[in-house]
């Protein structure tokens, strides 16, 4: 056999990549043919695609009047909030798509349409714009193509061969009552009369860090134009905080997704539940109730809100304890804190710390009671016009209460609630509260003042999740306690009247908890 005397020892010459890119090689599994009678016959003989227009979505003018909103806080400014492209898992297999909440938000998209889809808000005279506002909006995206082409078939992210069919740009412009455009188009949209304001320019603002293709030609569209990229950073951090602050206050469509999203989610712990004989047989038993309530996220909703948390034992104690590796056992406590994501992208996000043999010993009921009690002084002080921080304050209160009558403060109770005490917080380390929605922890660019010191308002939903974690090696705490973590969360719609619990059908109470255990068990406890 010849050799090439060019080519490193032990490398043969087609081996390179200049033989053939490196680009190219993911389709060498693929054995796709490539003659032109192949493609000549694929590209033939496929029936229409439907052009039937879909009816107005329930959405489209609630996303309508968020786009309006937007449009009022920045007029005479381009906006380009993008979608993001897919995201890489391994090579060349992507996560299951996800569109970034601030553009779900103005558009109503949600699922997995329209990967690389950008929104602008083009400016145009005062009063002149779509709803009477600042702005006409269009959406760009990559329109499926015909069934005469390659793509059709040979395109793995996005022919129709592959994933699926896509509405038209003129049924999601039917379906959303938003104007579209196609993906090609994006780049004049974006750059066109753009620089700098003062010499007659046109601004742009930017949701960055979502696409880094936008990023890129929104930067270099800057450099182009004078524009200062710091400065610009900054009136684009502005946009990014003005989306997130929009979602502070729900409206009668979102909630009724938060609360499809948290029915969802009591149907999974009642799953769970039903799992638990099986996890106590099973070595990663964790693993179990996660599945088991992942099930239910699929079948009923889009996907999880978030990754579950399914501690058993010591595990609970770990706050963010996603591995879920370990075994659940009887005589421990099972800390489930999970959520369903709706089609709309609404999360859910509920607590509950069971028994996993159905019934609470006597510490773990008295640790256990004390966490209820402090979630139910936190809804106490969840009244419309106080501030979203008192719900915390109230809260731990009756945390370092409890500890303080348990003899597990080193200090005086007065002295552990001072600011420059804090001595409960050991067992008890992160918030109470926070906004829920889209995402699990929304709105979570918006000021201060607007947050932890925003006034509780009719339309918010947030959180309420008190809890206590004693781990296993923590040495300030008697033995008996050691292993024991417990939190309840509820979601909270705040109304003219007061707090709604949305999650109220899941039991809070010890004793209520064991009744629901026991019923979906039956007698016997299988």
């Amino acid at each position: 056999m010849s050799t090439d005397d060019t080519a490193p020892a032990g490398l043969n010459p087609t081996d390179s990549p200049e033989g053939q890119p490196l680009s190219d090689r993911n389709e060498n599994r693929s054995q796709r043919p490539d003659s032109d009678a192949f493609k000549a016959f694929m590209a033939g003989d496929w029936a229409r695609s439907s052009e039937e227009l879909p009816p107005e979505a329930p959405v489209a003018a609630h996303a309508a009047r968020r786009r309006r909103a937007i449009s009022d806080r920045f007029p005479g400014e381009r906006l380009v909030i993008p979608a993001g492209p897919f995201k890489v898992r391994s090579n060349d297999t992507d996560y299951r798509y996800r569109p970034h909440s601030g553009f779900a938000h103005l558009t109503g998209l949600g699922l997995d349409h329209e990967p690389d889809a950008v929104l602008v808000l083009e400016p145009v005279d005062p009063g002149t714009g779509d709803d009477g506002g600042h702005h006409v909006a269009t959406l760009y995206f990559r329109e499926l193509a015909g069934r005469d082409s390659a793509e059709f078939y040979a395109n793995a992210r996005y022919g129709e061969f592959w994933i699926g069919q896509r509405l038209s740009m003129a049924q999601i412009r039917a379906q959303l009552a938003l104007e579209t455009a196609d993906l090609g188009d994006l780049e004049v949209a974006i750059t066109k009369d753009a620089g700098v304001v003062e010499i007659g320019g046109t601004g742009i603002r930017l949701l960055r860090e979502v696409d880094l293709n936008a990023d890129a030609l929104v930067d270099t569209s800057r450099i182009n134009t004078g524009v200062d990229l710091e400065k610009a950073d900054a009136l684009d951090a502005v946009l990014a905080e003005a989306l997130s602050e929009l979602r502070l206050i729900k409206d009668a469509w979102e909630i009724e997704q938060m609360e499809a999203a948290v029915a969802a989610t009591v149907s999974g712990f009642h799953e769970v539940v039903r799992s638990l004989p099986r996890a106590i047989s099973h070595p990663r038993g964790e693993r179990v109730v996660e599945g088991a309530f992942f099930t239910r996220a699929r079948e009923e909703g889009n996907d999880l809100g978030y990754d579950t948390i399914a501690a058993s034992g010591n595990n609970a104690t770990t706050l963010h304890w996603i591995r879920n590796t370990g075994q659940v056992k009887a005589g421990e406590l099972l800390l489930l804190d999970a959520g369903v994501e709706a089609e709309s992208l609404y999360t859910a996000d509920i607590t509950r710390t069971l028994p996993v043999n159905g019934r609470y010993s006597d510490v773990q009921r008295k640790v256990y009671q004390a966490v209820l009690d402090a979630a139910d002084a936190g809804f106490a002080a969840a009244q419309p016009g106080r501030k979203f921080r008192e719900i915390h304050l109230a809260a731990v209160t009756v945390l370092a209460e409890n500890l303080a009558a348990w003899g597990l403060l080193p200090v005086t109770l007065e002295e552990a609630l001072a600011d420059e005490g804090q001595h409960h917080r050991r067992w008890m380390p992160h918030g109470t509260s926070h906004h829920l929605g889209m995402d699990v922890h929304d709105c979570a660019q918006a000021k201060r003042e607007l947050y932890l010191d925003g006034v509780l308002t009719e339309g918010m939903v947030f959180t309420i999740e008190p809890g206590l974690y004693f781990k296993d090696e923590d040495l300030a705490v008697p033995e008996e306690y050691r292993g024991i973590g417990v939190r309840i969360e509820d979601d909270i719609l705040m109304t003219a009247d007061g707090p709604v619990n949305l999650s109220a059908a899941l039991p809070r109470k010890p004793e209520d908890v064991e009744d629901w255990m026991t019923g979906i068990w039956g007698p016997s406890g299988e």
